[in-house]
């Protein structure tokens, strides 16, 4: 499921967006038996959409979950050399406020 291309799937939720806005539209001119079918059509299209977003946000949250694991052992691993970064990151970002 990682694999999964989030661009795609981005580009599949907005297409069915799309659609089912599409097929609301037509529904809100129809009448009777067409709007009926134009209303369920546009729901399924909202489903759909609504399965791709929860795709992609496990994608987002594994992917989250991989970079704090990553993070985390990086830490443990060199200390010394996280608590540099830590302290040269503060500096530039104290640097960047004073600058005004």
């Amino acid at each position: 499921m990682l694999k999964v291309d989030k661009e795609k799937l981005m580009t599949d939720i907005k297409t069915i967006l799309l659609d089912a806005e599409d097929l609301l539209k037509q529904a809100s001119t129809a009448t009777g038996q067409q709007a009926t079918e134009l209303r369920e059509k546009a729901l399924v299209q909202l489903a759909q959409a609504k399965e791709k977003a929860a795709d992609i946000q496990v994608v987002v949250v594994e992917k989250g979950r991989m970079a704090a694991r990553a993070t985390d052992n990086y830490v443990h691993n060199h200390p010394w050399q996280a608590t540099g970064i830590a302290a040269g990151i503060g500096i530039l970002i104290g640097l960047l406020i004073n600058r005004k």
